[in-house]
């Protein structure tokens, strides 16, 4: 049996092959990360008498290439969490932190644990795109939010509570009626510089030409919020500057937003579980996909509480001795971004209501009982994960029998 650990960083990694009582076969060495490397090392492992075992740590991206050319190769790939490995083999007082003897810990690692290595699969296109594009939306939407808050802030000096002023829904293609609406009237002085009538003719111009419903009553208040805020900012063309700076910044990253969504929505179409995914309360059209990239294929989880263990919500034991723990906290290691999703859904649940749904009923009667507001939502999460799990699983089986 040879062991190879595989330690693995951006272009190149370190790979070092051992067998049982210590047996050093290859001395670490290196390998960068490209096509003909990765061939000859997969032939050079091949090459060796007896089982092939290849282990390397999940880090992002780094690991894919390597992965994807050995397991293509036909050699038996495991790509296991880091947090198995990080304290693993660490019995001395020197701590010694370099590629080669990581290398080493993961081959011994893989020594250790050769009969419960689960081995790598790559995902399908499909889902491997959803991911990445879901991946995508969160980094922008943080900085939407950035920039939307800048864009307030900014309204604070120029014309106050601007932003309060509407409560139209984003549209599909990401814009919105208040951000609009400022890049026309950036200052309060665009607006209480003209005589009230004066204003309702050019509003209403305004909201023919963006497509807007117009409202009588809704210039009025415009108007008296103008006449009455109070802007610390002149009307000059540097403010002017600044104003429309940021809003272009703001509708970019409202459009991109809106192109990411209907991608996602559009390759989640194309998966098998979108329709029963689909039906799920607290489910829609963003973040239905969410679901859907973060958890990938479940029946490559072997049971529900593996599902749980993944999202990172579940509560393992706390027990020694005579003293049995109460408060067990959730472990948090897993998809971060796949906690973010189920505690949105979640809120759908809250914001609804829903009296005949099982995952409601759950997180109503915990909160009868007076758990805490991140308690019972959480706890409700890992019971809305559990259906998931079971409802996905059966309908995939069933159809892979009617095929």
């Amino acid at each position: 049996m040879n062991a190879v650990g595989i330690d693995v960083s951006k272009g190149k990694s370190m790979v070092a092959v051992m067998r049982p009582f210590g047996e050093v076969v290859f001395s670490p060495f290196e390998v960068s990360h490209t096509d003909k490397d990765l061939t000859d090392l997969a032939k050079r492992l091949k090459s060796l008498p007896g089982e092939t075992r290849v282990v390397m740590e999940a880090t992002g991206s780094y690991h894919a290439p390597v992965a994807w050319m050995l397991h293509s190769a036909g050699l038996y790939v495991s790509v296991v969490n880091a947090m198995l490995v990080h304290d693993y083999g660490n019995n001395t007082l020197r701590r010694v932190k370099t590629d080669k003897k990581d290398a080493l810990k993961l081959a011994n690692y893989a020594l250790d644990q050769w009969l419960t290595l689960p081995e790598y699969a790559p995902e399908d296109d499909t889902r491997q795109l959803l991911k990445s594009c879901y991946r995508q939306y969160r980094q922008y939407s943080k900085v939407h939010t950035v920039l939307n808050n800048n864009l307030i802030s900014l309204l604070d000096t120029v014309f106050p509570n601007a932003n309060r002023l509407f409560t139209s829904p984003p549209r599909p293609d990401g814009s919105e009626k208040w951000v609009d609406f400022i890049a026309s009237f950036w200052h309060r002085e665009c607006v209480s510089k003209l005589s009230e009538k004066a204003f309702i003719v050019k509003y209403q111009k305004w909201c023919i030409k963006h497509r807007y419903n117009f409202s009588e009553k809704k210039a009025k208040e415009i108007y008296a919020s103008a006449k009455s805020s109070v802007g610390v900012m002149p009307k000059t063309d540097a403010a002017k500057c600044m104003v429309e700076q940021a809003v272009s910044l703001l509708c970019a990253s409202s459009c991109t937003l809106a192109a990411l969504r209907k991608q996602m929505l559009s390759l989640a179409s194309s998966l098998p579980e979108y329709p029963v995914v689909m039906k799920m309360f607290g489910v829609g059209p963003t973040l239905g996909p969410q679901l859907m990239a973060e958890i990938g294929d479940v029946r490559r989880f072997n049971s529900k509480k593996a599902l749980v263990a993944y999202a990172g919500i579940d509560s393992p034991p706390n027990d020694s001795g005579q003293v049995v723990g109460k408060h067990k906290g959730m472990t948090k290691v897993g998809s971060s971004s796949l906690r973010r999703t189920l505690f949105l859904v979640m809120t759908v649940y809250l914001q609804n209501a829903p009296q005949d749904e099982p995952v409601f009923q759950f997180m109503d009667r915990k909160r009868a009982e007076g758990k805490p507001y991140r308690v019972y939502m959480m706890a409700s999460a890992n019971k809305f994960l559990r259906r998931y799990y079971a409802t996905v699983k059966a309908y995939l089986n069933s159809l892979e029998k009617a095929a």
